[in-house]
């Protein structure tokens, strides 16, 4: 029978002693000399908490969240919050956005305004709901500003007719990153044509925001195939936009629910932008310098989103550059929804289009407030590089005696009977190929590369006999001239094809010269031991523009320093909500020019070091649009974060070694890392690369984000020397084609041979004058091996850097195509 209960020891049960692990105790703790290790305690807090305490703690954690979100909803469109901005962005050419806006502007107790701050824009406040819009619209020039006064004007009814022009890319993305939801308008049938997927590929890669789809039309279609056009609508739809939900856009209660839920859906937060004071311009006015006309001070008019803005930090126009602001000011709210009363205006009940031109001036004149002043101690400057002093490395000045000296020492080739006046004047070449700098090297590779490739190119154009023979008929409607134009870059493109082949097939292999000796060509190589474990200095042999950038001690550390003092720290400026104007100094009068002509002018506030000029990495993975061949050193136009610049980057592998290997094309398979010259930019912040065809068009061939700010990353160029084995032994083997002369064999005997085949061996000695060298290897080889000899060099990238990019050519939807050509063979 089992015993009611199992027995349980005492507080006077016997505790024994623990074993003594170690033979030597005594000795670690006379070696410890009295010092005691310190203890991690451990965490009784969480431990002594009883379950209903524990239940309750989670529940606050819980509702502070919730709170948290809920409050950022409220205050997002409400009185003391900046207007919603919402931008509308047309995802195909049949898409309606006559119709699709005046139904949003027909909401019972609605107010609309028309936007100063550039074409395609309105305002519409509904005191009832306590909300108000702001609805930018991606498209810029005669067009937009024709649209704005349809819908300002329109009784709301739906219009079948769309918009054939979907604006230029810039503007989509610049919108896209100041806008708190983006609006894209969808076909009934098709959803979006090419250039949408083009503009959503560029968004989605640069970080969308929160977005709602609307589908206006489709009425006008039988019935049975509605249904089908909405569910092969729905079907496209969950590739891009899973979980997303269609709104039609074809009464006024469809219009009034997309409202509702423009205003209650949860806000995606972009990084980029959350830690930094931006706004988009709502007005803006040009006060031209005393000195020049063309430069001034531009006052920019418009609500604080993201943080606050402080007076003394730097902004970046996106576009433009970079300022200094001297002023800010707080005139009265012109979309406030309870508007003062002004003597002599009519007010409608039902809706009412006010203009802010009639009496906004004179109120802002009145009632403007300086709110502060920069502090020029405090300012921060626009210095963006680091003006080198050349003496700076100097150490001793040289004697006359020792100038003499040296100059008597010069020796120079002349011919003969020269005299020493005409000596005097003879430059010396090697003194000019000595002031060659890496990339004429590069440069000389390069051309070496070509000439090989079209020299194989020629040869095989020859080959083909005159039995392979075709015919080519083209319609008349194309003219000879005009089709033979793209020729050229037809060649030009061919011609890189090749030579991303050969890079593939051979990748860094190159033809030793035999007009140069070896040791000459690659003076500035040398080789490794092992590519991933042989040391390499980062501050050897820097180039001057090193002299020119900053660089930090412990760039980590700092970005930590700075996001713990803007989550933390409460900064002096204009809170988030307020409408300011700001006062921005010597701004070119371009940047007011572009804002007439109906392109938004969007402001970022800079973060400490953000002006400054350093060497970015950036990780990047080829698009799958892209498929031409992009080399190295080709200029790119970078979309990063809140800039725009122009660049020559450099392409390398991303490993965790200490030493990184250049790549000379964007390889489609892997992700690469793009260093280039920029501005300080603080991650996580997202880069997309384009390039720029002859017709002006942008092509986008890479997306990525911001891996670090590090200019002691290594980037290492390799070049292949290779030679074929002339007799085989045992283990040695007799290796010619790699020199063509003694010295080059002796020059380059301490460095590691390799095949292709897994041999390693090294030179043992030149046999004769003409290249051929005894090899030792760790193996017998086979007669279709080939030996490699491997050399390094480090690499940077070139300084060309340019603010300033180019506006793309506007987006062109012809749904006509060439004519098809007939192809007869004979």
């Amino acid at each position: 029978m089992a015993a009611a209960g199992a027995h349980r020891p005492g507080p006077l049960k016997q505790q024994n002693k623990a074993h003594k692990g170690g033979k030597h105790s005594g000795s670690s703790h006379r070696r410890a000399g009295g010092r005691v290790p310190v203890k991690a305690q451990p965490r009784r807090r969480l431990r002594d908490l009883s379950r209903v305490d524990r239940r309750h703690q989670a529940l606050q954690l819980r509702r502070q969240r919730k709170e948290a979100v809920l409050a950022e909803k409220r205050s997002l469109g409400s009185r003391d919050g900046p207007p919603h901005l919402v931008a509308v962005v047309l995802l195909h050419s049949r898409a309606a956005a006559h119709g699709t806006l005046g139904l949003l502007q027909s909401q019972d107790s609605a107010v609309v305004r028309a936007d100063a701050g550039g074409a395609g824009a309105f305002a519409l406040l509904c005191p009832r709901l306590k909300q108000r819009w702001r609805f930018v619209t991606a498209q810029a020039g005669e067009e937009a500003q024709l649209l704005v006064g349809l819908w300002l004007h329109s009784p709301g009814s739906p219009s079948n007719g769309g918009v054939l022009c979907a604006g230029d890319l810039h503007t989509v993305l610049d919108l896209a990153k100041v806008a708190d939801s983006l609006l894209f308008i969808l076909d009934p049938v098709d959803g979006w044509d090419s250039m949408g997927e083009h503009c959503l590929s560029c968004l989605f890669a640069q970080g969308l925001p929160s977005y709602a789809l609307a589908v206006p039309g489709g009425t006008e279609l039988p019935p049975k195939k509605r249904i089908d056009a909405r569910k092969k609508l729905c079907k496209a739809i969950e590739k891009r936009f899973p979980e997303a939900k269609l709104f039609p856009l074809n009464t006024e209660q469809e219009s009034s629910l997309l409202l509702r839920h423009l205003s209650t859906q949860k806000q995606r937060h972009l990084a980029f932008r959350d830690r930094r004071a931006h706004l988009l311009a709502y007005t803006a006015e040009f006060v031209p310098g005393q000195e020049s006309d063309l430069v001034g001070t531009l006052k920019v008019s418009g609500f604080v989103r993201g943080q606050t803005l402080d007076v003394n930090s730097l902004v970046h126009i996106v576009g433009h550059g970079d300022f200094q602001i001297s002023q800010v000011d707080a005139p009265p709210d012109p979309l406030s929804l309870n508007p003062r009363v002004v003597k002599g205006q009519k007010r409608s009940q039902d809706m009412e289009i006010q203009d802010d031109s009639v009496n906004g001036a004179d109120e802002m004149e009145e009632d403007v407030k300086v709110l502060m002043k920069a502090d020029p101690s405090r300012q921060e400057s626009l210095q963006s590089e680091v003006v080198p002093d050349p003496m700076e490395g100097e150490q001793t000045w040289p004697t006359e005696e020792e100038l003499q000296e040296a100059e008597g020492k010069r020796v120079v080739k002349v011919p003969k009977g020269t005299s020493k006046y005409q000596a005097a004047w003879i430059v010396d070449d090697g003194e000019e190929g000595s002031e060659k700098d890496d990339d004429d090297e590069d440069d000389d590779i390069d051309d070496l590369m070509e000439e090989a490739v079209s020299q194989e190119g020629e040869s095989s154009e020859e080959e083909p006999g005159e039995e392979e023979s075709e015919t080519m008929t083209v319609s008349e409607c194309l003219r000879d001239d005009q089709y033979d134009e793209k020729m050229e870059e037809d060649e030009q493109m061919l011609e890189r094809y090749k030579q991303e082949r050969m890079d593939e097939m051979f990748p860094d292999e190159v033809d030793t010269p035999r007009d140069v000796p070896a040791r000459v060509r690659f003076q500035k190589y040398r080789g490794l031991k092992s590519f991933r474990t042989s040391p390499w200095d980062p501050k050897e042999n820097l180039p001057r523009d090193y002299a020119r950038i900053f660089q930090f001690q412990d760039f980590s550390r700092t970005r930590k320093h700075l996001f713990r003092q803007i989550e933390k720290e409460e900064t002096e400026g204009a809170s988030v909500g307020w409408y300011v104007t700001l006062h921005v100094c010597n701004v070119p009068v371009s940047v007011m020019e572009s804002f007439k002509e109906g392109k938004p002018l969007v402001l970022f506030s800079l973060l400490p070091h953000e002006q400054k000029m350093s060497v970015l990495n950036f990780l990047v993975r080829r698009h799958p649009s892209n498929t031409e061949p992009v080399r190295a050193k080709e200029e790119l136009i970078f979309h990063c974060g809140f800039r725009r610049f122009r660049a020559s980057p450099l392409f390398s592998q991303h490993t965790s070694a200490d030493k990184h290997k250049l790549e000379r094309f964007l390889r489609p398979d892997a992700a690469l890392v793009v260093t280039v010259y920029a501005p300080i930019t603080f991650p996580p912040a997202s880069v997309l690369l384009f390039k720029q065809r002859s017709n002006g068009m942008h092509d986008l061939i890479a997306t990525g984000s911001l891996l670090s700010v590090d200019p002691d990353r290594i980037v290492i160029k390799r070049l292949v020397l290779s030679g074929h084995p002339f007799k085989i032994f045992t283990k040695t083997a007799v290796v010619r084609y790699m020199f063509f002369n003694r010295d080059d064999v002796m020059w380059f005997k301490p460095v590691e041979l390799r095949t292709k085949w897994g041999r390693r061996g090294h030179i043992k000695e030149p046999l004769g004058t003409h290249g051929h060298m005894k090899c030792h290897f760790d193996g017998q080889l086979k007669s279709q091996d080939t030996v490699l000899l491997n050399l390094y060099k480090r690499v940077f990238p070139k300084w060309t850097y340019d603010p300033h990019v180019p506006e793309p050519v506007p987006w062109v939807r012809s749904e006509s195509a060439l004519p098809e050509q007939e192809v007869e063979m004979e």
